[in-house]
Protein backbone atom coordinates (compact mmCIF):
# COMPACT_ATOMS: atom_id res chain seq x y z
CA UNK A 1 0.00 0.00 0.00
CA UNK A 2 1.42 3.69 -0.81
CA UNK A 3 0.60 6.52 1.09
CA UNK A 4 0.58 9.64 -0.53
CA UNK A 5 1.36 12.25 1.66
CA UNK A 6 2.66 15.93 1.65
CA UNK A 7 6.08 16.82 1.66
CA UNK A 8 6.88 20.41 -0.04
CA UNK A 9 8.81 21.39 3.65
CA UNK A 10 10.06 18.69 3.98
CA UNK A 11 13.63 18.41 2.25
CA UNK A 12 16.08 16.12 1.96
CA UNK A 13 19.00 18.28 3.63
CA UNK A 14 16.96 18.88 7.13
CA UNK A 15 16.69 14.77 7.53
CA UNK A 16 20.82 15.17 7.49
CA UNK A 17 20.57 17.85 10.90
CA UNK A 18 18.20 15.13 12.48
CA UNK A 19 19.01 12.00 12.13
CA UNK A 20 20.44 9.72 9.22
CA UNK A 21 20.86 13.38 7.45
CA UNK A 22 11.62 -13.07 2.03
CA UNK A 23 12.62 -15.55 3.02
CA UNK A 24 12.41 -18.66 0.66
CA UNK A 25 9.68 -21.39 2.10
CA UNK A 26 10.54 -24.70 2.96
CA UNK A 27 10.27 -27.33 0.38
CA UNK A 28 7.44 -30.16 0.89
CA UNK A 29 8.28 -33.10 2.81
CA UNK A 30 9.57 -36.34 0.56
CA UNK A 31 7.18 -38.93 0.53
CA UNK A 32 7.38 -41.88 2.45
CA UNK A 33 7.13 -45.10 0.50
CA UNK A 34 4.61 -47.56 1.31
CA UNK A 35 6.45 -51.24 1.24
CA UNK A 36 4.92 -54.28 3.15
CA UNK A 37 7.80 -55.79 5.37
CA UNK A 38 10.34 -52.81 4.99
CA UNK A 39 11.86 -51.27 8.14
CA UNK A 40 10.31 -48.01 9.28
CA UNK A 41 12.65 -44.75 7.96
CA UNK A 42 14.35 -42.86 11.26
CA UNK A 43 12.06 -40.26 12.77
CA UNK A 44 13.83 -37.06 11.98
CA UNK A 45 15.47 -35.15 14.46
CA UNK A 46 13.84 -32.88 16.67
CA UNK A 47 14.45 -29.48 16.48
CA UNK A 48 16.26 -27.57 18.60
CA UNK A 49 13.52 -25.48 20.84
CA UNK A 50 13.42 -22.05 20.34
CA UNK A 51 14.59 -19.73 23.10
CA UNK A 52 11.63 -18.37 25.30
CA UNK A 53 13.03 -14.93 25.82
CA UNK A 54 15.60 -13.12 23.20
CA UNK A 55 19.16 -14.16 24.09
CA UNK A 56 21.20 -10.81 24.89
CA UNK A 57 17.72 -8.51 26.60
CA UNK A 58 18.06 -8.00 30.25
CA UNK A 59 14.98 -8.15 32.58
CA UNK A 60 14.75 -3.93 32.18
CA UNK A 61 14.78 -3.84 28.39
CA UNK A 62 12.09 -7.16 28.44
CA UNK A 63 9.77 -5.27 30.16
CA UNK A 64 9.92 -2.63 27.67
CA UNK A 65 8.78 -4.98 24.89
CA UNK A 66 5.39 -4.74 24.08
CA UNK A 67 3.39 -7.93 25.05
CA UNK A 68 1.91 -8.25 21.62
CA UNK A 69 4.92 -7.50 20.10
CA UNK A 70 5.37 -10.93 17.51
CA UNK A 71 8.45 -9.06 15.78
CA UNK A 72 11.23 -7.62 17.40
CA UNK A 73 14.14 -6.41 15.56
CA UNK A 74 17.35 -6.10 17.93
CA UNK A 75 20.37 -3.78 17.14
CA UNK A 76 23.23 -4.88 19.32
CA UNK A 77 25.63 -2.89 19.30
CA UNK A 78 29.41 -4.07 19.24
CA UNK A 79 30.32 -1.11 22.29
CA UNK A 80 28.97 1.84 24.05
CA UNK A 81 31.12 4.34 21.63
CA UNK A 82 31.39 2.15 18.62
CA UNK A 83 29.55 2.76 15.04
CA UNK A 84 28.72 -1.19 14.71
CA UNK A 85 26.15 -3.52 15.28
CA UNK A 86 24.65 -6.28 14.55
CA UNK A 87 21.10 -6.56 13.31
CA UNK A 88 18.41 -9.87 13.94
CA UNK A 89 15.01 -9.60 13.47
CA UNK A 90 13.20 -12.30 15.44
CA UNK A 91 9.24 -14.00 15.21
CA UNK A 92 7.43 -14.98 17.95
CA UNK A 93 5.56 -18.43 17.27
CA UNK A 94 4.02 -20.98 19.54
CA UNK A 95 7.41 -22.55 20.71
CA UNK A 96 9.47 -19.25 21.43
CA UNK A 97 11.07 -16.90 19.44
CA UNK A 98 12.96 -17.76 15.90
CA UNK A 99 15.78 -15.82 14.83
CA UNK A 100 16.84 -14.75 11.34
CA UNK A 101 20.07 -14.37 10.14
CA UNK A 102 22.32 -11.96 11.61
CA UNK A 103 22.99 -8.25 9.12
CA UNK A 104 26.24 -6.38 9.57
CA UNK A 105 25.35 -2.84 10.58
CA UNK A 106 26.17 0.80 11.14
CA UNK A 107 25.20 3.00 13.47
CA UNK A 108 25.70 6.16 14.60
CA UNK A 109 29.33 7.41 14.93
CA UNK A 110 30.18 8.08 18.65
CA UNK A 111 28.08 4.80 19.45
CA UNK A 112 24.72 4.58 21.49
CA UNK A 113 23.16 7.70 24.03
CA UNK A 114 20.23 6.58 26.54
CA UNK A 115 19.34 10.23 26.25
CA UNK A 116 19.38 11.25 22.15
CA UNK A 117 20.03 14.60 21.44
CA UNK A 118 20.47 16.49 18.38
CA UNK A 119 23.53 16.27 17.21
CA UNK A 120 25.03 14.50 19.53
CA UNK A 121 26.30 11.39 16.74
CA UNK A 122 24.51 8.54 18.84
CA UNK A 123 21.87 6.76 18.36
CA UNK A 124 19.06 6.38 20.73
CA UNK A 125 19.37 3.67 23.04
CA UNK A 126 15.69 2.12 23.39
CA UNK A 127 12.52 0.20 22.45
CA UNK A 128 10.67 1.62 19.62
CA UNK A 129 7.70 1.20 17.26
CA UNK A 130 7.84 0.01 13.41
CA UNK A 131 4.99 1.99 11.99
CA UNK A 132 5.76 3.51 8.76
CA UNK A 133 8.36 2.93 5.73
CA UNK A 134 9.20 4.55 2.50
CA UNK A 135 11.74 5.80 0.36
CA UNK A 136 13.40 6.88 -2.79
CA UNK A 137 12.82 4.07 -5.13
CA UNK A 138 8.84 2.58 -5.37
CA UNK A 139 7.15 0.31 -2.72
CA UNK A 140 9.68 -3.03 -2.64
CA UNK A 141 6.40 -5.06 -1.34
CA UNK A 142 6.36 -3.50 2.24
CA UNK A 143 3.20 -4.17 4.30
CA UNK A 144 4.19 -1.12 6.07
CA UNK A 145 2.64 2.29 4.73
CA UNK A 146 4.70 2.95 2.18
CA UNK A 147 5.54 6.81 0.91
CA UNK A 148 7.45 6.93 -2.27
CA UNK A 149 8.87 10.25 -3.24
CA UNK A 150 12.08 12.41 -4.22
CA UNK A 151 11.86 13.72 -0.52
CA UNK A 152 14.18 10.67 0.13
CA UNK A 153 16.84 12.56 -1.90
CA UNK A 154 20.28 11.78 0.54
CA UNK A 155 23.22 14.21 -1.16
CA UNK A 156 26.65 14.43 0.18
CA UNK A 157 29.09 11.96 1.98
CA UNK A 158 29.87 10.46 4.53
CA UNK A 159 32.28 10.35 7.50
CA UNK A 160 34.12 8.59 5.79
CA UNK A 161 34.04 10.09 2.55
CA UNK A 162 31.48 7.44 0.97
CA UNK A 163 28.61 9.29 -0.91
CA UNK A 164 25.54 8.86 0.84
CA UNK A 165 23.31 8.89 -2.63
CA UNK A 166 21.11 5.83 -2.05
CA UNK A 167 21.08 5.64 1.43
CA UNK A 168 17.35 6.52 1.46
CA UNK A 169 15.91 4.52 -1.41
CA UNK A 170 14.92 2.17 1.48
CA UNK A 171 13.80 3.24 4.64
CA UNK A 172 11.66 2.44 7.74
CA UNK A 173 11.04 5.05 10.72
CA UNK A 174 11.89 4.38 13.89
CA UNK A 175 9.46 5.54 16.52
CA UNK A 176 11.83 7.51 18.15
CA UNK A 177 10.35 11.48 18.74
CA UNK A 178 7.95 11.70 16.00
CA UNK A 179 4.11 10.92 15.41
CA UNK A 180 3.80 7.29 14.49
CA UNK A 181 1.65 6.89 11.47
CA UNK A 182 2.93 9.71 9.90
CA UNK A 183 5.71 9.69 6.51
CA UNK A 184 9.09 9.12 8.10
CA UNK A 185 9.54 12.68 6.32
CA UNK A 186 6.71 14.23 8.68
CA UNK A 187 8.53 16.80 11.01
CA UNK A 188 6.75 16.23 13.98
CA UNK A 189 8.84 16.39 16.99
CA UNK A 190 6.55 15.47 20.62
CA UNK A 191 10.06 15.40 22.37
CA UNK A 192 10.82 18.75 21.11
CA UNK A 193 13.20 19.76 18.45
CA UNK A 194 16.46 19.42 20.96
CA UNK A 195 16.28 15.45 21.45
CA UNK A 196 16.87 15.10 17.61
CA UNK A 197 14.64 12.45 15.24
CA UNK A 198 14.75 11.58 11.86
CA UNK A 199 16.02 8.08 13.11
CA UNK A 200 15.49 5.63 10.59
CA UNK A 201 16.95 1.88 9.20
CA UNK A 202 18.38 3.07 5.96
CA UNK A 203 20.40 1.30 3.27
CA UNK A 204 24.14 1.53 4.75
CA UNK A 205 27.06 3.60 2.66
CA UNK A 206 29.37 2.00 4.11
CA UNK A 207 30.67 4.18 7.22
CA UNK A 208 28.73 5.38 10.69
CA UNK A 209 25.71 7.16 10.36
CA UNK A 210 24.20 10.54 12.35
CA UNK A 211 21.93 8.45 14.50
CA UNK A 212 20.23 5.86 12.45
CA UNK A 213 21.02 2.23 11.77
CA UNK A 214 21.84 0.95 8.52
CA UNK A 215 22.01 -2.36 6.74
CA UNK A 216 22.80 -3.61 3.21
CA UNK A 217 20.22 -2.72 0.06
CA UNK A 218 18.56 -6.36 -0.23
CA UNK A 219 18.41 -7.01 3.56
CA UNK A 220 16.14 -3.24 4.04
CA UNK A 221 14.03 -5.08 0.96
CA UNK A 222 13.32 -7.75 3.15
CA UNK A 223 12.89 -5.84 6.24
CA UNK A 224 10.37 -4.13 4.34
CA UNK A 225 8.72 -6.93 3.13
CA UNK A 226 8.66 -8.46 6.47
CA UNK A 227 7.85 -6.41 8.86
CA UNK A 228 4.35 -6.54 9.13
CA UNK A 229 1.83 -4.45 11.26
CA UNK A 230 -0.59 -7.31 12.33
CA UNK A 231 2.38 -8.68 14.40
CA UNK A 232 2.69 -4.99 16.26
CA UNK A 233 6.93 -5.07 15.06
CA UNK A 234 9.23 -3.16 17.33
CA UNK A 235 13.16 -2.66 17.37
CA UNK A 236 15.17 -2.79 20.48
CA UNK A 237 18.47 -0.61 20.11
CA UNK A 238 21.48 -0.25 21.62
CA UNK A 239 25.20 -1.51 22.90
CA UNK A 240 25.20 -5.12 24.45
CA UNK A 241 25.50 -3.65 28.18
CA UNK A 242 22.73 -1.46 27.66
CA UNK A 243 20.33 -4.37 25.92
CA UNK A 244 21.57 -6.69 29.19
CA UNK A 245 19.96 -4.62 31.54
Amino acid sequence: MIMHRPRAALLAASLLLTGCGGAASAGPAHPTASVRGAPAPPAPAAAEAAPRDIPGLGARTRAAVPANARQVVVVSGRGRNSPLATVVLYRRTGSGWQAGTPWPAHNALRGWSDRHMGGDLRSPVGVYGLTDAGGLLADPGSKLPYDHGPGFHSPGTGFEGEPLDGSFDYVVAIDYNRKPGTSPLDWTRPLGAGRGGGIWFHVDHGGPTHGCVSIAEEHMKELLRTLDPALHPVVVMGDHASLAR
